[in-house]
């Protein structure tokens, strides 16, 4: 088995040492790091706590003075590096580790050269820089750090406060796995937990399910999306929405229900979609293998009750109105 080569380039300036041996583990679980590199000016005082941890992981120090106040000399530094090992041709990927926005074309450039980017930093990196790397981790999460040296004192914050970090929408990532579903569904084939973790992987980098509060991706389906079903299949695991417990004609005439209390016309599908959640606490459009509900409404064939999806309203028909 081949294993990734990784260059791993480290910015002295934004990462703290306690990070590294967390951002090493990282990449031993993904590949082989073949260069290890630390990025800062080494004559500051403030980067000796760099030296211990550097020895026990045969990191190299890379020094760059800064020769202007102001100025990061850091960052050219790491990025002339950067394009150096690129063109040895010698690793299939980089690990970029740092907060600052300034290496989001590097990571760009990277990526246009056939290599896979993961990018390292703390909740406070900017989302331009965690869209530009095919990966992003969280120092925070990969290290258990619930602590932040940017993080104001307890006593400023509240008592036992919890962090809370910049995520990509648990509500955007639920709908984005119900349409995976639906889509492979619709061609009448199965959806199996890998293409699950590499289609929300390619869609949202810094997705992981450890900034959810999981292990392991099943861990995550299970925990925060009950109605989905997991049963093992060719040695992997095939993930499908839990059938409805409703009888969809006892929908329908609550369709109805709900239209002839409304004067046979909403104009709002949400409405309706709440009024049958009032109406059954079980419902819900997924449960039928929709991802929406617009869709679960116009999969009824039916006399009764007509869509115009352009102006997202519901009307009863005439012959069922005057009948």
């Amino acid at each position: 088995m081949n294993e990734m080569k990784f260059a791993v380039l480290i910015d002295g300036d934004n990462v703290a040492p306690k990070y590294l041996k967390a951002i090493l583990d990282e990449v031993a679980d993904n590949g082989v790091a073949t260069y290890k590199r630390v990025y800062t000016d080494w004559t500051s005082l403030a980067r000796q706590g760099w030296k211990k941890v550097m020895l026990e992981h045969s990191v190299m120090p890379v020094q760059q003075y800064s020769y202007t106040t102001g100025k990061n000399a850091t960052d050219s530094a790491m990025i002339i590096d950067a394009m150096d090992i690129l063109y040895t041709g010698n690793v299939d990927g980089f690990y970029l580790c740092t907060s600052d926005s300034d290496f989001t074309r590097l990571a760009a450039r990277l990526r246009e050269a056939g290599k896979f980017v993961v990018g390292v930093g703390e909740a406070k990196t900017p989302s331009a820089f965690r869209s530009a790397c095919n990966s992003f981790k969280l120092l925070e999460v990969i290290s258990n750090d619930d602590s932040s040296e940017d993080e104001p004192s307890q006593k400023n914050t509240g008592k036992n406060k919890k962090k809370e970090y910049a995520l990509t929408p648990i509500k955007e990532i639920k709908s984005s796995i119900y349409k995976i579903i639906d889509e492979n569904s619709n061609k009448g084939k199965d959806t199996y937990i890998g293409e699950i973790g590499s289609r929300l992987m390619n869609k949202y980098p810094d997705f992981d399910v450890r900034n959810y509060g999981c292990t392991k991706l099943s861990t995550f389906l299970e925990d925060k999306m009950p109605n989905l079903v997991l049963q093992h299949k060719n040695s992997s695991t095939v993930i499908s929405i839990q059938n409805a417990d409703i009888d969809k004609k006892d929908v329908e005439n609550e369709i109805i229900a709900i239209l002839i209390r409304h004067g046979s016309i909403c104009n709002n599908m949400a409405v309706i979609n709440e009024e049958l959640k009032q109406w059954n606490a079980n419902f819900s459009a997924k449960k039928f293998g929709y991802s929406k509900f617009s869709s679960f409404l116009q999969s009824f064939d039916t006399s009764s009750f007509e869509i115009d999806a352009d102006q997202n309203s519901v009307k009863l028909k005439d012959n069922f109105t005057n009948s």
